[in-house]
């Protein structure tokens, strides 16, 4: 007998994030389709989709989903039969639109609910669950900007495997559901929450830790301040340097006295200020133009704390397109030695599984002073 699975795509999930808006909740997602901004959800989620095909997954289940971009059409471009249980009323979806079509899973008998999108979306996810009092097990793919829950696998194809794995053991952790201020946020400011837990699959596929700020400490403020002196020391003239978001990164800049968005991505030449706070257009013109000219441009950036992504995560605007101009060898990594303690690896999530492959071993990340270490990427 096949189970039954409740597919769910939140087609605005991560819109925002190229557009340095910081995530896409309410009138962020529309000013975000205003200006154009490409939908990338529906991207990831016909990559899981693609990946459950190969794994023969498409027999063992029964796919229910919402008519358009919220699972039907993902669906079709994969050649995948469904049962659509919902259908929204207009455009753009809501996310009354997310509540409405997992209630109307559970109503058709659902075994697990997989989501794609952020932290918002989950939240919607466990409001339905709650409205229905079902108790079902969750499963994100990961689309959002900001993804603080660990709900999540680490990409779209991790969560293919994850639910075949589930499939065959039926194994069940629980999972925290976070989400943030994102006013609050844009202002600079992270206000994290906890909204409930999930049941979710058990599997090493799962970024299983919420992310961790990085601890405020006398001896955390000394370490990033001896990190800031040494890439500092290390600038090289006529070099553009991208400034991801971060505090050991904003250390840095800090450190040449100029401007810095602790939760944006800024850009320096010769130590002084070219532009902040970019979005990713604005970035890339900037990029493409300083290398048209024969210059060198560097990426500086720090992990998550607790999950370790070093691209593709809150950094949006650091495109693919972008990285592949600048190259894996002009990334530089910083980080203390207590975020480095918390993580086994580093991991990338940039939307582009060939970039993603290429980015994937061992690279030097800056600790301390004149003090660097291996750390694979993986």
């Amino acid at each position: 007998m096949k189970r039954r699975l409740c597919f769910v795509v939140n087609p605005l999930a991560g819109i925002g994030g190229p557009l340095a808006l910081k995530g896409s909740d309410g009138e962020a997602a529309l000013i975000a389709l205003e200006r154009g901004a490409e939908l990338t959800s529906p991207q990831r989620a016909t990559r899981f989709l693609e990946r459950l095909k190969s794994l023969g997954l498409d027999s063992m289940l029964e796919l229910l989903t919402s008519s358009g971009a919220m699972g039907e059409e993902e669906a079709k471009l994969v050649d995948l039969n469904v049962t659509v249980v919902y259908r929204p009323p207009k455009w753009p979806t809501t996310r009354l639109d997310t509540i409405a079509t997992v209630k109307a899973c559970i109503e058709k008998g659902a075994d697990i609910v997989v989501f794609v999108g952020g932290d918002g979306t989950a939240r919607d996810v466990l409001e339905a669950l709650r409205i229905s009092r079902a108790e079902m097990p969750v499963l994100g793919v990961p689309a959002g900007v900001k993804m603080y829950s660990s709900v999540y696998a680490e990409n779209p194809e991790a969560a293919a495997d994850v639910l075949k794995e589930w499939l065959s053991s039926g194994g069940l952790c629980e999972a925290e559901v976070l989400d943030i201020d994102e006013d609050a946020f844009r202002a600079g400011t992270l206000k994290v929450k906890l909204y409930g837990i999930a049941r979710v699959p058990c599997s090493a596929r799962l970024v299983g830790s919420s992310k961790q700020p990085t601890p405020s400490s006398p001896e955390e403020e000394e370490n990033k301040q001896a990190i800031a002196r040494y890439i500092t020391e290390a600038m090289e003239e006529c070099t553009l340097y991208i400034l991801g978001p971060g505090s050991t990164v904003k250390a840095i800049a800090d450190e040449l006295g100029v401007e810095k968005t602790l939760l944006g991505v800024d850009v320096i030449h010769n130590g002084r200020l070219v532009a902040l706070d970019v979005d990713e257009e604005r970035l890339y013109n900037i990029v493409r133009n300083h290398i048209a000219k024969g210059g060198v441009v560097k990426i500086i950036v720090t992990p998550i704390g607790g999950q370790g992504y070093i691209l593709g995560r809150g950094n949006q605007q650091i495109s693919p397109r972008i990285v592949g101009l600048v190259g894996r060898e002009n990334i530089i990594v910083v980080a203390t030695r207590s975020k480095v303690g918390r993580l086994k690896k580093l991991r990338v999530d940039t939307g582009d599984p060939e970039l993603d492959r290429k980015l994937k071993g061992y690279i030097r990340v800056v600790v301390d002073y004149g003090e660097e270490l291996m750390m694979r990427v993986e």
